[in-house]
Parts: structure tokens; C-alpha cells; sequence
């Protein structure tokens, strides 16, 4: 096995051991990067020569007996609308063409206390208002798109161009690409992981997250990144060190599931459907409990999320949207211009109506321990398809029926791990979504690590080049 196609876990382990450097493993990393770039464009901005010195420095320093932990050594991706200091942050925007940060962004300075080795940025949906990531192309079908707005971060990890990435989650933007380009994309509770030196989007909505080969591997970065800082008003107090365990020992016994018997199985694709519930039954087999659960106030989740998100970009955009309207693309600058004609009444509405979702939903984990649903209502679409025609006769776009199943976890801020549970026939990924309440990723954990471990193949690269 070459060194990029380990797991963050496993690298890790074998840097330890001492049977791998930080230096060879990078070595592995751009070479894959060099090869495969090409083909999916992953990154707008490669750093070799930093890389090479990051992980010569990480090398001395574990050589010499001082590996400061898991990340030590470890090449990631960080989505190029995260600041990092004198390297080029464009949110994959002309708006920003060229701009350097003279400061690191709280998680970009975390990772590196942490000895992790930068690749380079990944490629965003512009701002991150899309769930498209149109410039990067789906690692599994070059014809399919990538998923977003976190779509580079999702394929470099897929495609073995990085061990781990960063990405940023409004609307579903860490678990859509996560379930497309089959990865683990975890959201974790709002406010977990600080947003500061991270270009907004929603700031009651936007949430910063890994995306991963493994369930584990996702527990490391969380662990790394959770910390409490002043600079974001939204940054809460983490939990204990430790607090996020990974052992799946003692299977999922006396677990409680809950299955919708509403919305995230209604207008999903039929083999989609299928591979969530077997994976479903699948955890029962494990020891779980099955409780069926019907799903409140659904019927306001899009508005909601719609009627906050899209004011909330607007007041971001303002300014430069007033001078520079015409570097924006034209998709994010109609939303931009419709998010401001929003009536203020509206958005008082979906803060109101946001509240009352969050609480109904939070009564939820009085009866089960986590929620298990589609990540998304169906896999890649077609780049260039712009909707989807359901069996009921209905029509989509193709971001709404992105947007619809992830809104939830956003708008009441529940964190949310996407894992791989499938293909279609065709061979695109399928990914299962689990929801828990506030701070309870150490059961998002569970549920996935027990899951990913007794079906094997966990962390299987896409068949790139």
C-alpha cells in the first residue's frame, strides 16, 4: 500500500511506529496530487514547497521525541475560504483574486499547533453558496459533479490528494459532497469548532467540519479543532478532553435509532432509499433498537432555512455587491440580490420558526439516541443538470433537493456525521446520514465506527487514474 492511500488513523500509527516519515508520506501525497489533478481539480492552490518544509520540520521534531499527536505529519486540505496566513484565500471568487491573509484563521492556526502539513486550498462553490463546487469534478464519474459547497475538500480526501480536510457546512455543504464522493463528512454541533478567520456565508447557519476517509479519523480532527474561542460570539466551551471515544467494543447494544417515517425518505431516489435502510437494518443486526419516529414541523424546514440563510449572505455581500456586482458569478449574484429584497417581517418569521423546530426536534432524543436518514435524496447528479423529476410528478432543482435533507441539523444546530452505506448501479457513492442531539458526537461516533468497521473496506479510495 503508497502512503496516501492510508487512512489518517492508520498514517498516524505507522509515523509512531516509526515505519513511516512525515516526509515520505507527503512525498505520497503530492505525487498523487500531481497525478490526479488533472482530472479533478480539486485544489485552486497547491503549496508544495511549504509542505515539504512543514513535514521535513515535522520529521525533526517526532525524530527527535517531541510528536505533539495524531495530526503530527499528517498532509490535509483546507477549503479556500478558510484564512491562512501568507497564502492566497479567493473563496473561489474573482472578488478575492489574489488576496493573501496576513493572519491564520482559529482552525488553520489549531492544525498547525497540531504539526499537520498543508496541501493547499481546495476549491468552494463561490462564497460557498452552492451545493455544486461546478469547477471540480466527481472523482468516481468525471461526468457527475462533485458535490458542494465543500466539493474540493471532498475529492482531494476521496482521491488520496490529502489524509484529511476542512470544510464548511450552511446548508449540508460538508455532508453532500461527503455523500457523493463517498467520504465521511461530519457537522458538529454549532458553535463546536470556531468559524473565526472563515469567510461567512449564514452566521446563525455556518458551521466548520472534517471530512474524512474514516469515522476515526473525523473523531481525530474534531479533537484537535474543539476549542472554545472569544473571537467567534457563537464559539461554545468544548467538552472534556477525551470525551469524543471511538471504540466500538461493545457494539451498538441497548443503542436507540430512530427511523423517520417522514420527509427523508419521501422524494429519494429508490436505490438510495434502499441502501439507507439496509444500512439501517444492518445497525439493528449490531445490537441496536429500532424506533420509528415521526419528524414535526418539516413542512416549514425549507423556508426556514431559506428565510435565514438567504438575508444573512445578503448583509454579508452588501458592499461589495453595491461596487463590485459584476466579479460575482451570475448564480450567486441572483441569490445575492433576492436574499435582499427579503422582507425583515420574513427572516423575524424564520428566526421564530427556527426556534420552534430546534425545540420540537430536541424532544426527539427524549425516545432515541441518534436519527439515521439519506445524507442526500440521491447521488451525483449530472454536471449541467439543473432539475430533478420525482416519481410523484414533481420538480426540483437540483440544489433544493441537496438543501432539503441536511437543512435540519443546520437550522436547530444537532451535529451530523455523513458515512458512506452504498452504491448505485452505477457505482455512485451513497451516503447515510446520522443525527444526534447537542454535543453528542461521541454517539455520531459510535453509530459510525461500529458500522464502518463491520462492513469492511472502510476508507476505500475512488477509482481515480
Amino acid at each position: 500500500m503508497r502512503p496516501f492511500e492510508l487512512t489518517l488513523c492508520a498514517a498516524a500509527e505507522a509515523i509512531a511506529r516509526g515505519e513511516l516519515s512525515p516526509v515520505e508520506l507527503t512525498d505520497s501525497v503530492l505525487e498523487r496530487c500531481a497525478a490526479v489533478e488533472g482530472q479533478l481539480n480539486a485544489y485552486v492552490t497547491v503549496v508544495v514547497d511549504h509542505a515539504r518544509a512543514a513535514a521535513a520540520q515535522a520529521q525533526r521534531e517526532i525524530r527527535s521525541g517531541q510528536r505533539l499527536g495524531p495530526l503530527h505529519g499528517i498532509p490535509y486540505g483546507l477549503k479556500d475560504l478558510i484564512d491562512t496566513a501568507g497564502i492566497t484565500t479567493t473563496a473561489s471568487s474573482r472578488l478575492w483574486e489574489g488576496r493573501v491573509p496576513s493572519a491564520d484563521s482559529t482552525v488553520a492556526a489549531l492544525l498547525s499547533a497540531a504539526g499537520a502539513v498543508l496541501v493547499g486550498k481546495t476549491h468552494t462553490h463561490e462564497f460557498a453558496y452552492g451545493l455544486l463546487t461546478p469547477q471540480t469534478a466527481n472523482p468516481w464519474a468525471a461526468r457527475h459533479i462533485a458535490g458542494g459547497s465543500s466539493g474540493g475538500s471532498a475529492v482531494a480526501v476521496a482521491a488520496g490528494s490529502a489524509l484529511f480536510a476542512l470544510g464548511t457546512d450552511t446548508g449540508g455543504s460538508i455532508r453532500v459532497p461527503a455523500s457523493l464522493n463517498g467520504v465521511v463528512g461530519l457537522k458538529p454541533t454549532y458553535g463546536l469548532i470556531s468559524r473565526h478567520g472563515v469567510a461567512p456565508l449564514s452566521w446563525s447557519l455556518d458551521h466548520v467540519g472534517p471530512l474524512t476517509r474514516t469515522v476515526e479519523d473525523a473523531a481525530l480532527v474534531l479533537e484537535a479543532l474543539a476549542h472554545h474561542d472569544p473571537r467567534d460570539g457563537a464559539s461554545i466551551a468544548a467538552p472534556r478532553a477525551g470525551s469524543w471515544p471511538r471504540s466500538a467494543n461493545d457494539g451498538l447494544r441497548g443503542l436507540r435509532i430512530g427511523v423517520p417515517v417522514n420527509y427523508y425518505f419521501d422524494r429519494v431516489d429508490p436505490q438510495v432509499a434502499s441502501a439507507v435502510h439496509g444500512a439501517v437494518a444492518h445497525l439493528e443486526k449490531l445490537g441496536a433498537d429500532l424506533v420509528e419516529v415521526r419528524l414535526p414541523l418539516v413542512a416549514y424546514v425549507e423556508a426556514t432555512q431559506w428565510g435565514l440563510m438567504a438575508p444573512e449572505a445578503s448583509a454579508v455581500h452588501e458592499a461589495t455587491l453595491g461596487r463590485s456586482a459584476g466579479l460575482y458569478s451570475p448564480d450567486v449574484r441572483l441569490l445575492l440580490e433576492a436574499g435582499g429584497r427579503l422582507p425583515a417581517l420574513d427572516y423575524l418569521r424564520a428566526q421564530r420558526s427556527r426556534a420552534l423546530i430546534r425545540n420540537a426536534w430536541l424532544r426527539l432524543f427524549e425516545d432515541v439516541d441518534v436519527i439515521a436518514a439519506p445524507s442526500a435524496p440521491l447521488t451525483a447528479a449530472l454536471c449541467g443538470q439543473t432539475l430533478v423529476h420525482w416519481p410523484d410528478g414533481t420538480d426540483e432543482t437540483v440544489t433544493d433537493a441537496y438543501v432539503r435533507l441536511s437543512a435540519p441539523a443546520n437550522i436547530t444546530g444537532f451535529p451530523a456525521l455523513s458515512v458512506p452505506a452504498g452504491q448505485d448501479a452505477d457505482g455512485l457513492p451513497i451516503g447515510m446520514q446520522l443525527i444526534a442531539s447537542p454535543l453528542a458526537e461521541s454517539v455520531l461516533f459510535r453509530v459510525g465506527v461500529a458500522f464502518e468497521r463491520s462492513r469492511g473496506a472502510a476508507g476505500t479510495l475512488a477509482p481515480v487514474g
